[in-house]
């Protein structure tokens, strides 16, 4: 779980002396994240934080050396900020979050003195460009176009339900739209009802729309060095954005060898070596496989507490290995668990967002508490008002955490109190 500011636990090697900041090199954690920083600092590797300007004075009064930078300031000052990097010593930048990911790319890219790296890292980031990139590859995805305008939504609307043979009365299949360059579900809408194209804005466009795809959601988080995969997980959705847990259920984790065939397939389309992707895909009964998107950086959903949890290995660790092509094979081979041997149990976890406008308490049941998978949760009494927009799958009240021996079981608590007013 994240971590409040003042609870971080950072040993004290974390410092680095003005004569050792290049030996040895640093690496750079592109972003902002507490347990990414923690890890650095626990793996005993010099780091500095690129990160928003606004955490540079927690930054100082913690020793963690910092460099404000303002990301949305796309080609402006990248020169400056590699120059910068390169006279601390610094030779590798991983990715935090969706919006790090073209810069570390472009940092990669002139640290290595590669610049596909970069090229590369661009796939990752706008969703109309890698689902071509998966197309011309041979990928299976759904039908997908870009939109410009209103009417572009409503044509391909017609135009895939037409493609299903619907006729006059029929309901619609729905169709999704995204924003090209957001994170996951951020401005995600199904729409099944041209009405509902009228609540797009000037502002939304250009976007991604697709057809939908039938069959059950899963997410893998597969760690990359060298162009291998070093460990995949699978991460089974309950209720996509509300639920999840890891490792997936028997049903799904049967079809590994399947999933890690399209994983490698993907790797190499997309010339993926090192770090860690988050690629969605969804499966039909009969076993089809259709690819969703991929991102690059730490996923959400809690996957990675998720994950160390279960698989009982730090997933922020695993990710900055995984980021230096540095990291030797045996260092990897005595990190990772073998990815093909079960855990001894599931963890998973839900996403609690008010079902309310307004509130006034928190209402957590006993009944759930006193459940033996149950573990914790950081859910808060609220200040009573109203209860703010949810942005994507964002900005929750809290999180639910369990812990059980039984996939079905955890599925069934978490679909339990999927619907159930915490908030009051």
């Amino acid at each position: 779980m994240t971590l409040e500011l003042e609870q971080m636990d950072l040993p004290g090697t974390m410092k680095v002396d003005d004569q050792d900041k290049t030996k040895p090199y640093l690496t750079a954690l592109i972003g902002w994240s507490l347990p990414a920083i923690e890890a650095c600092a626990k793996l005993e590797k010099p780091f500095v934080v690129v990160g928003p300007p606004d955490f540079e004075h927690f930054a100082e009064k913690n020793d963690i050396q910092f460099i404000g930078w303002d990301f949305d300031r796309l080609n402006e000052g990248s020169d400056l900020l590699f120059k910068k990097l390169k006279a601390l010593g610094a030779e590798v930048a991983v990715p935090l979050y969706e919006e790090c990911v073209e810069w570390a790319g472009a940092l990669n890219s002139r640290f290595r003195q590669e610049p596909r790296v970069f090229n590369r890292s661009l796939l990752l980031r706008d969703k109309g460009m890698m689902k071509r990139k998966a197309q011309i590859a041979g990928i299976k995805v759904g039908v997908f176009e870009e939109a410009h305008n209103k009417d572009d939504v409503k044509r391909f609307l017609k135009r895939v339900n037409e493609a299903l043979l619907k006729v006059e009365g029929d309901k619609n299949d729905p169709i999704h739209v995204k924003p090209l360059d957001k994170a996951g579900s951020v401005g995600h809408r199904a729409i099944d009802n041209p009405e509902e194209i009228e609540a797009l804005n000037d502002q939304d466009f250009p976007l991604l729309m697709e057809s939908h795809l039938d069959g059950q959601e899963f997410s893998c988080e597969v760690f990359i060095h060298n162009g291998k995969i070093q460990f995949l997980n699978i991460t089974e959705y309950v209720k996509l954005g509300y639920s999840n847990f890891v490792p997936a259920s028997p049903t799904l984790e049967e079809k590994r060898p399947q999933i890690r065939q399209a994983i490698e397939h993907l790797i190499n389309a997309f010339e993926i070596e090192y770090g860690v992707i988050h690629p969605e895909y969804f499966i039909t009964p009969d076993g089809t496989l259709h690819f969703g998107e991929v991102a690059a950086r730490v996923p959400g959903g809690h996957i990675f507490d998720l994950i160390e949890r279960a698989h009982g290995f730090n997933a922020y660790q695993a990710q900055i290995l995984c980021s230096d092509p540095n990291t030797t094979e045996e260092q990897l081979r005595a990190f990772f668990p073998d990815d093909s041997q079960s855990p001894e149990g599931y963890a998973g976890c839900l996403m609690v967002h008010p079902h309310r406008n307004f509130i006034q308490d928190l209402n957590v049941p006993k009944e759930l508490e006193d459940h033996p998978i149950f573990e914790k949760h950081d859910m808060f009494t609220p200040e009573q008002g109203k209860v703010s927009d949810r942005i994507g799958f964002g900005n929750h009240y809290g999180t639910i955490f369990f812990y059980g021996k039984d996939s079905e079981e955890m599925r069934d608590l978490l679909k339990k109190y999927e619907k159930y007013d915490f908030y009051v």
